[in-house]
């Protein structure tokens, strides 16, 4: 018998809605249905919560294979939630632009300064430059908080979000002739790059 047609069999036996039980086992409603299904495994620990709440064992629920398919798609995810916090911090690290004498200032020659004391450009593109930070440091704000939910829809948008952010922070440095933040940021969407592409 396979974990989904065992965990349907307990609930049964116990009298249990898919509801009740996803209330009992603090998981959602479309977990329960899911795992009936067929349609995937619960985590390793919500196996633990499972096998407590039934008095049964873990060997009792779930044969050697699916114990396994349960350990790889347990690593798949925490290396994903592991990516999507450090993509979070990377993305907070940008602040560092803010205060960072990165910039070049047109006005006196080979001078830098922090985005906030530019006078070599104009102030609208100052407003770019700090709304882009801003916007970035945000959505790192957010990715770190995010990672902490167990919402890979929410991760994966903030993800997507971030690299954009990050292209367009280091082509609008670039195009500006800001070469120092350019390859700060370039730096930054390169190491994002191989975190996602390891996590894959």
């Amino acid at each position: 018998m396979e974990f989904n047609e065992k965990l349907q069999k307990l609930r049964k036996d116990q009298n249990l809605t898919q509801e009740e039980l996803a209330e009992k086992l603090f998981v959602s409603r479309t977990a329960i249905s899911k795992w009936e299904s067929g349609r995937g495994y619960p985590s390793i620990d919500s196996l633990k919560v499972i096998a407590k709440y039934f008095h049964v064992t873990i060997d009792e629920l779930i044969g050697g294979e699916e114990i396994v398919t349960i350990a790889e798609q347990d690593i798949k995810e925490n290396n994903k939630k592991h990516t999507a916090l450090i993509c979070g911090v990377l993305d907070c690290f940008v602040a560092l632009l803010l205060f960072l004498p990165l910039f070049g200032n047109g006005e006196l020659s080979g001078a830098s300064a922090a985005v906030f004391s530019l006078t070599g450009i104009s102030e609208w593109l100052k407003i770019v430059f700090i709304a882009v930070i801003g916007l970035t440091v945000l959505n790192g704000f957010c990715g770190v908080v995010l990672s902490n939910f167990d919402k890979p829809v929410w991760n994966k948008h903030r993800l997507i979000t971030g690299l954009i952010l990050s292209i367009i922070s280091a082509v609008l440095f670039i195009v500006t002739r800001q070469p120092y933040a350019g390859v700060f940021c370039l730096f930054v969407l390169i190491i994002k790059g191989i975190l996602l592409l390891k996590s894959k």
